[in-house]
């Protein structure tokens, strides 16, 4: 199996709250809506998007990870947004701290090690 891309799922029950979050952590509105219960970011980085899917039932119980090249300052843009990280976690696996989306759903932000 050959995958050109990927979506990473996230079911949320209010879509203009989520969207106004997400909006802020990618820093650009979303970039279309193909259903009625689904919004998505095409691209927001290498082969990848995020789809928020309105699905009150399942919304907070998703979790999706986000590699960045700079923790700190990612951190940093999004606590002008008005987003708060969790304290960051330091290993050999690298730098991991996580935000929480209106519903509870966990981004975890990770930095690789530098080699």
């Amino acid at each position: 199996m050959k995958i050109d891309y990927v979506y990473a799922a996230v079911f949320v029950s209010d879509m203009d709250a989520s969207e106004a979050f997400y909006s802020k952590v990618f820093g650009r509105v979303p970039d279309d809506r193909p259903i009625p219960t689904l919004i998505q970011w095409r691209s927001v980085g290498g082969n990848a998007g995020i789809q928020l899917f309105h699905d009150p039932g399942k919304s907070g119980n998703s979790q999706m990870t986000l590699v960045v090249s700079d923790l700190e300052g990612t951190q940093d843009a999004l606590g002008q947004a008005g987003i708060g990280a969790s304290e960051t976690v330091t290993g050999n696996f690298g730098k991991i701290s996580s935000i929480k989306d209106p519903d509870g759903n966990v981004v975890v932000l990770a930095e690789p090690p530098r080699s």
